[in-house]
């Protein structure tokens, strides 16, 4: 039998219970609050003060999305580099660095597009996958949830 998680909200509350899939059981994944799967994988030992905080001058995650999987509408206020490692592509839509996200171009991640930038305070989200897919994500400066927003 398939063991269940929550993904819960930034703020703990339980968004929804999941199926967990193989790839994240072997890669020691849990949900993200945006969609998707993750764990962070490396922090920067140099720190910067950015945004109102200390952090890491970039942190690195990796990122699972299952087959008919999607990421919601999210803004970070750093960059974030997108690194593919496959098998399957992943399609990012930029949403612009609006007060909220208005559907503009899609790139595609897969090994023709082995990289892709989205600039720091611009809206993305995951379109949903048709393969399974695993990604990288670095992100300078380094990642903290009080950086983050989801779309309402």
């Amino acid at each position: 039998m398939n063991e269940r998680v929550p993904r819960r909200g930034v703020d703990g509350t339980i968004i929804e219970w999941l199926d967990v899939p193989a790839r994240a059981v072997e890669l020691h994944l849990e949900p993200h609050p945006e969609g998707g799967w993750y764990r962070r994988t490396w922090a920067s030992a140099a720190t910067v003060d950015a945004h109102g905080g200390t952090r890491p001058a970039a942190t690195m995650i990796l990122f699972l999305l299952p087959p008919g999987e999607s990421s919601a509408w999210h803004v970070v206020t750093s960059d974030e580099l997108w690194l593919w490692h496959g098998p399957g592509a992943v399609r990012i839509q930029h949403g612009g660095a609006a007060p909220a996200p208005d559907a503009g171009e899609t790139c595609v991640l897969d090994a023709a597009n082995p990289q892709v930038l989205v600039p720091a305070g611009n809206w993305q989200r995951t379109l949903p996958a048709e393969t399974e897919t695993l990604v990288s994500c670095v992100v300078s400066p380094g990642f903290s949830f009080d950086d983050f927003t989801l779309a309402d």
